[in-house]
């Protein structure tokens, strides 16, 4: 009886319990509440165990229920991945490389990676959107690009697969002008609290409500990388930033290192991952613009 079991049993059993009723299963699966009973009634009988408790207004789910819940999502969640895999062998090449990149990402990796598409892939064009936060997310989360570059977005929403690429370290910098760049040795955390810090903000809703790696009270807040660099070395303000981008002006004396007291490990430096939804994976254009990013 249990091979008799069908992935649109277990898609209906998913339904009916995360919607609380098999009307509203029926109406998420376009179907007859009737339709709905009858499939989970089947369902049963092949497993051979009671999945709701019909005995209320609304079904509950018994214990057996609970449990094969669990599995029952897991082997959808497989049956997604395996019909996207399976799409990406059978569409072979992408008609276009669509790619959105945290703007902290080194733009030498990221140069590397458009040449060697360019080479191994002529036929296919480059779409790049450089973005911060829930900007490059967003693009993958509403298909407009196949893949995302993430570093800024340390929590990425659900429906997401994430790969690790690298880690950029990150500095705090300011110019030598700057009142904290006159302090020795480490910046007290109460001193940093009392002077702008620059940071860069948000222009999706993705994390409204939500600072990362804010230190001080006093904020100007930037949509822009370029902009908060400017703005750092005329002296308007301390902030964090990728070491790739501040070397030159730190090695010429143009900004100035600090060490704030008491400062989170996590904040030294920033992982990169690449994303992308469940049910479009990269293709083979995808994967190799991924490997040339990490490349050594």
């Amino acid at each position: 009886m249990l091979d008799a079991v069908t992935l649109d049993q277990l898609r209906t059993f998913i339904a009916a319990a995360e919607q609380g009723s098999f009307s509203a299963a029926g109406r998420k699966l376009r179907r007859a509440q009737s339709v709905v009973s009858q499939t989970l009634a089947n369902l049963e009988l092949h497993l051979g165990v009671s999945l709701f408790d019909r005995s209320a207004r609304y079904p509950q789910l018994t214990e057996a229920g609970r449990l094969l819940l669990v599995e029952a999502r897991a082997v959808a969640e497989h049956m997604d991945t395996f019909k996207a895999r399976a799409r990406s062998v059978a569409e072979g090449l992408e008609p276009e490389l669509s790619v959105a990149v945290d703007v902290m990402f080194p733009m030498g990796a990221l140069t590397r990676a458009a040449t060697h598409s360019r080479a191994a892939f002529p036929h296919t064009p480059l779409r790049l959107y450089v973005e911060v936060l829930g900007g490059v997310i967003q693009p993958v989360l509403d298909g407009r690009c196949r893949i995302g570059v993430v570093g800024s977005l340390p929590d990425l929403p659900a429906g997401v697969v994430a790969e690790p690429l690298l880690a950029v370290p990150f500095v705090t910098v300011a110019a030598p002008t700057h009142a904290m760049a006159a302090q020795r040795g480490t910046v007290p955390v109460k001193t940093a609290a009392k002077h702008v810090q620059l940071v860069l903000t948000d222009r999706t809703p993705l994390t409204a409500g939500r600072d990362f790696a804010v230190q001080s009270p006093l904020t100007w807040r930037l949509a822009d990388l370029g902009a908060k660099h400017a703005f750092l070395r005329a002296g308007l303000g301390w902030g964090h930033m990728p070491l790739h981008i501040v070397e030159e002006d730190l090695a010429a004396g143009r900004l100035k290192r600090l060490r704030i007291a008491d400062a989170d490990p996590r904040y030294a430096q920033m992982p990169m991952r690449a994303v992308w939804r469940k049910d479009t994976p990269p293709g083979s254009a995808g994967r190799a613009f991924l490997a040339q990013l990490c490349a050594d």
